[in-house]
């Protein structure tokens, strides 16, 4: 193979490839709403994690190629074992899920048998295994109050979200220390400076940001639940405290509106951005299409332990997936 042989194609050809790699290959590519703009507006699908992996079972595409991160390609697998899932870059991890080691969730769990374990979707396939249900930001809710009030919970891996759940609901629930790192990163000081400029302005915070931000905001919701929330409030302003990359869908979608991503410490958004999304890119995009790798793989035992806690969630709050159900504080 010649040098020019080995040189990915860039600009209009690169994503011309990667069209073409698409139908060849039977692919369907996912983005996550926190992906860069470029991959968002090529993606098939756009959306929350679970969300995205539903969408693509659903399809009868060969590949599955997930522009996101890791426990949300191993989701789609999950789901969908018969498919090829891709993901661009498999560095492209999550704080959540390296916060919760399986084994010592495990062993955390071995040291409150009385509990139930309802666990953040953002965790690695083992640890979905060692739970009992699965919760996203949008069905945690629903599933929370289905479950009687003298049954002990475990909730992990985010002690925010299941912080949030616990003061809204009154419930007193065992929270796993991890956090998001991007959520983490919001300032209240440099929020409130930002409110004061825009007096008029909503927030809408997702519930992964600590109480310090949360307790700001006019709406938590998911990442769906958010873009439902821009488009029906009143003015024309709104902050937005998650992932700054989601704007790009509420500016395409409303154009006539002004939104503004809640900084970060130092007074801007840039520490916000996800560096584990930031990974995956177009040419990796290109490269994984074309050779069919980094794939997932999971062992068939452990995909359906994970997929049991994945299935409960299902059954106790399927019409809420991707609906933003945490609503007004």
């Amino acid at each position: 193979m010649t040098a020019q042989d080995t040189r990915l194609p860039t600009g209009t050809d690169l994503r011309a490839e990667i069209d073409r790699l698409r139908k060849e290959k039977n692919a369907i590519i996912l983005a996550h709403y926190y992906q860069k703009p470029d991959i968002q507006d090529l993606a098939d699908f756009v959306g929350d994690s679970l969300q995205l992996s539903q969408m693509a079972a659903d399809t009868d595409a060969d590949v599955i190629a997930f522009c996101g991160v890791k426990f949300m390609a191993d989701t789609a697998k999950i789901l969908s074992p018969e498919k090829i899932v891709v993901l661009p870059d498999m560095d492209a991890g999550c704080s959540l899920e390296d916060s919760c080691p399986p084994e010592k969730f495990k062993a955390f769990r071995e040291k409150h048998p009385d509990h139930i374990a309802l666990t953040y979707i953002n965790c690695s396939t083992e640890v979905k295994a060692l739970s009992d249900v699965i919760v996203t930001s949008s069905s945690a809710e629903t599933i929370l109050q289905q479950i009687p009030k003298d049954q002990k919970i475990i909730f992990g891996p985010d002690r925010h979200l299941g912080g949030y759940l616990s003061r809204k609901f009154d419930r007193e629930m065992l929270l796993w220390p991890g956090v998001c790192i991007v959520h983490e990163a919001f300032s209240e000081t440099e929020l409130l400076k930002l409110k004061q400029q825009h007096p008029n302005a909503p927030i809408a915070a997702h519930p992964e940001c600590p109480p310090t931000i949360v307790d700001h905001a006019d709406y938590v919701g998911s990442t769906s639940g958010i873009l439902q929330f821009a488009e029906t409030f009143q003015g024309d302003t709104l902050i937005v405290a998650t992932e700054p990359h989601i704007i790009h869908q509420m500016e395409k979608a409303l154009p006539q509106k002004n939104f503004i991503g809640a900084p970060g410490a130092d007074g801007n958004c840039s520490c916000n951005i996800c560096p584990y999304m930031a990974l995956n890119t177009m040419e990796k995009l290109y490269a994984c299409l074309r050779d069919l790798e980094p794939r997932i793989e999971i062992e068939e035992g452990l995909r359906l332990k994970a997929k049991q806690s994945l299935d409960r969630m299902l059954e106790m709050a399927s019409g809420t997936i991707g609906k933003g159900d945490l609503g007004k504080i």
